[in-house]
């Protein structure tokens, strides 16, 4: 048998793994984007500057660090095109993924409830979208959502409508599709939440003398709570940054942070601007993740 020592060691390499994956390819990139973003736009290859000259030793790393400042930050938070950009990102991910819990979690919930045989048929439904190509998916509801759209079509056909709507081009439309195209991240967490509930819990409600309703709220949600949780956040998360469905079904008016991303990169080619942008993004994102997770740590103290 291995030594004490020759365990530890053995354990501190499998915990340090992880680690240097995220130094490598979290951190690093992170530091990358951020050094951009605290650069100023050139005509030159790269389109930004100061470079670290290593060749130059201490006085070029302190010519680069001197050269490095705030100012698109400043430029960036005094702009109301960018605020109005993360405010309607945040806002359309939020009501999304509010739409993808009303959603969601009767789907998963039925899918709880289904015979055991069904459950590997209807797992593979809810997956089967992930066999075609995201593009060609949002393409489609191009083509479901226009004026001469299947929708459309189908609504005045059946006499509901007189003339087709204007779907396509609207945030309506964006949250839609991102909807559509997320539904399968959280109806899988809450899944696996839910089909990990033990039956006899809710017998138990059910001889204490609460009905179908109220053993829903005091059993069964909160044990599901954890799937919903995770369901939200892989949900909401690349919703705010989403490009492809804003790009695609979304108007003039749709100032998503994604296209903002998009054209400051592409079109105005101002990598220090867009940087800054993506640096922000993640601020946004990470301190209220990173706020909830200390409140959920504190909470499971108190409990402890």
């Amino acid at each position: 048998m291995p030594d004490p020592q020759t365990r530890i060691r053995g354990r501190g390499v499998v915990v340090l793994v992880p680690y240097l994956w995220l130094v490598a390819f979290f951190l690093v990139p992170f530091l990358i984007v951020a050094r951009i973003s605290l650069s100023d736009d050139v005509l030159a290859q790269p389109p930004y500057a100061p470079l670290l000259d290593w060749s130059a030793g201490l006085g070029g790393l302190r010519d680069f660090i001197s050269g490095l400042d705030f100012e698109n930050y400043a430029f960036v938070s005094s702009d109301s095109l960018y605020l109005q950009s993360y405010l309607q990102s945040v806002w359309i991910a939020a009501l999304s993924t509010l739409l993808l819990m009303i959603v969601g979690f009767p789907i998963a919930y039925g899918m709880t409830r289904a015979p055991r045989s069904w459950r590997p048929l209807l797992l593979m439904l809810v997956i089967l979208p992930f066999w075609t190509s995201f593009l060609i998916r949002v393409y489609a509801w191009m083509g479901i959502l226009s004026r001469e759209g299947l929708l459309n079509q189908a609504l005045i056909g059946a006499g509901i409508l007189d003339e087709p709507l204007d779907i396509l081009a609207t945030n309506a439309a964006v949250i839609l599709g991102i909807v559509y195209s997320y539904l399968p991240f959280m109806v899988l967490p809450l899944y696996a939440a839910l089909d990990r509930l033990d039956e006899s819990l809710l017998e138990a409600a059910a001889d204490l003398g609460a009905p179908p309703v109220r053993s829903f709220w005091l059993v069964t949600f909160p044990l599901a709570r954890p799937g919903l949780i995770a369901g939200a956040l892989l949900c909401f998360i690349p919703a705010v940054g989403e490009f492809v469905i804003p790009d695609l079904l979304g108007g003039s008016d749709t100032l998503m942070i994604g296209r903002m991303l998009w054209t400051e990169f592409f079109s105005n080619r101002s990598w220090s601007i867009a940087a800054t942008i993506a640096v922000l993004l993640l601020i946004v994102l990470v301190v209220p993740m990173a706020i909830y997770q200390n409140v959920q740590a504190r909470s499971l103290e108190r409990r402890g």
